[in-house]
């Protein structure tokens, strides 16, 4: 079953006993060898983000964040797991685990996929 991990993390503290990428890297490069990681990224502050929504036919653009908090979204890993108490496993061992919250959720087919 594939995982989606995201990185909960305090944008005003970046940097205050982050993980050095380093060690993040180890922990991609062993999990993509061994077929766990499929995917992820480190993304952009949540400053440079745009929210769109369509109401009424009309676009309407505003700078992010969506969320009226501290903690935003900093990076994901896309995971396959056999279940879910393994993907915590794999998720307790990033090293962003010790400094950001991990979420780790589920993915599921879109309706109709098989």
């Amino acid at each position: 079953m594939k995982y989606m991990l995201m990185f909960w993390e305090d944008e005003s503290s970046a940097g205050d006993g982050t993980p050095s990428l380093a060690a993040i890297r180890s922990w991609v490069d062993e999990m993509t060898g061994r077929g766990i990681r499929l995917d992820g990224s480190p993304l952009s502050y949540g400053a440079e983000a745009a929210i769109v929504r369509v109401r009424d036919g009309e676009t309407l653009v505003s700078d992010g964040p969506y969320a009226e908090t501290k903690k935003q979204v900093g990076g994901y890993d896309l995971i396959e797991c056999a279940d879910l108490d393994t993907a915590i496993e794999v998720a307790a061992a990033h090293p962003l685990a010790s400094t950001a919250t991990v979420e780790v959720r589920p993915l599921e087919n879109f309706p109709g996929d098989e």
